[in-house]
């Protein structure tokens, strides 16, 4: 008799054999959510990188990397770049906005000094405010993003997206099984009243649309397929196998040949759901777990499902604002009391959702940490001023140009 396969060689099968349509949605289903309880944030910041002596010239690939080589956030935050040259710091999931936001804090200046060494600032805003858009990233997978888009009519907003785009992400756990339907679909509720709060990209490439988040703008053209999601998919009763549907109907855009081979793009309209189903063969074949897992990584909606609720409408902000916005969206949707006043707010507001934006700090602060209430604080008494983040951007911008922008240390 033929040995056992061991563990790895039956994982790596798993990941090769071809899956049909009921087999990717129970696949994508699995995944979609982990049941628990809630209280667990994640943070993830993106934030735009300068050269200080030539603020109008995006920073090498190879001067960038070089810069961070070595340099392991102490707090254990993980770094990662972006298309554009954005840096990310991913903060482990931690027990509570407090303990997620004092390790990104810490590791994001950690970085800040590492880079400052050489020269390079960080710019935390929704959009590169100035630069035109520009990939310095070599890496397969953006080559090819970069040509599915192209060849599906996107390339001006997936060139945007890719490489002028930063946020603030805010995970946070599923929660309880029966729980799940009324707590995505309160996320979904309050989507517009976040964005509206953390809004901070007026311009785009010197340019405006006439709001304050150009970033909201880029994502709501982009491929609507991908990173949208229809409104009936995002209040049912099932939503880890409306999360499937969604998967399941987006048109794929890479293609792996093998688990750790180059990128390659799909230069064609194909779903999943055609893919799987044998409608359309892509490189002659059917989907594996590891095609449909690459699929996921390429699906950005506004809230996306990761086994935790990846919460996306944000912009990135600067330092002075980033922890108290975290600590609003952590305290509206994971304490009760907080989240039924938010949505009575949002309700109350209707599409006014300059006003909803505002109500969610009053209704966050009870909740609130009393390590983050004076950031949430600081963002009531700025709103009541009739200010905004997005707008002491502009007026930066007014007072310095261009390049005062881009370095400047309030923006970091």
């Amino acid at each position: 008799m033929p040995s056992p396969p061991s563990s790895v060689e039956q994982v790596a099968g798993e990941l090769t054999a071809p899956l049909d349509v009921v087999a990717v949605h129970e696949h994508v289903t699995a995944r979609a959510l982990r049941a628990g309880t809630v209280g667990t944030v994640g943070l993830e910041l993106e934030r735009h990188a300068v050269d200080l002596r030539a603020p109008l010239r995006r920073v090498p690939w190879d001067r960038l990397t070089g810069a961070l080589r070595g340099a392991a956030p102490p707090a254990g935050c993980r770094v990662t770049l972006e298309p554009g040259g954005q840096v990310e710091l991913s903060s482990p999931p931690l027990p509570g906005v407090v303990a997620a936001a004092e390790v990104l804090r810490r590791d994001a200046a950690h970085v800040d000094a590492v880079l400052a060494a050489d020269g390079i600032a960080l710019l935390s805003t929704g959009t590169d405010l100035v630069r035109e858009p520009g990939r310095v990233n070599p890496g397969s997978r953006y080559t090819a993003m970069e040509r599915h888009f192209a060849a599906l009519g996107h390339a001006v907003d997936g060139a945007a997206m890719m490489c002028s785009t930063a946020s603030l992400q805010v995970n946070l756990d599923a929660g309880p099984a029966h729980r799940w339907p009324q707590r995505l679909e309160h996320v979904h509720r309050l989507l517009p009243a976040l964005a509206a709060l953390g809004a901070c990209s007026p311009l785009l490439a010197g340019r405006t649309d006439g709001t304050r988040s150009t970033r909201q703008g880029v994502w709501r053209r982009l491929e609507p397929g991908r990173c949208t999601r229809p409104a009936d998919s995002t209040g049912g009763p099932d939503p880890a196998g409306e999360w499937a549907a969604f998967a399941l109907a987006a048109p794929v855009m890479l293609v792996r040949d093998a688990p750790q081979s180059p990128c390659r793009p799909v230069l064609e309209p194909v779903t999943l759901a055609d893919w799987a189903s044998g409608r359309r063969l892509l490189h002659g074949r059917r989907p594996t777990a590891a095609d449909v897992d690459l699929h996921l990584s390429t699906l950005w909606p506004p809230v996306r499902l990761r086994g935790f609720l990846e919460v996306r409408v944000l912009d990135a902000v600067p330092a002075a604002w980033w922890p108290g916005l975290a600590a609003v969206v952590a305290a509206v949707v994971d304490d009760e009391r907080a989240a039924d006043a938010a949505a009575a707010v949002v309700d109350a507001c209707g599409c006014d959702t300059a006003r909803a934006a505002r109500g969610l700090l009053d209704a966050a602060l009870p909740a609130v940490p009393d390590a983050l209430r004076g950031c949430v604080e600081a963002w009531a008494e700025l709103l009541d001023a009739g200010h905004h983040p997005a707008d002491l951007v502009l007026d930066r911008v007014r007072r310095d140009g261009p390049t005062g922008c881009l370095t400047a240390e309030e923006l970091r």
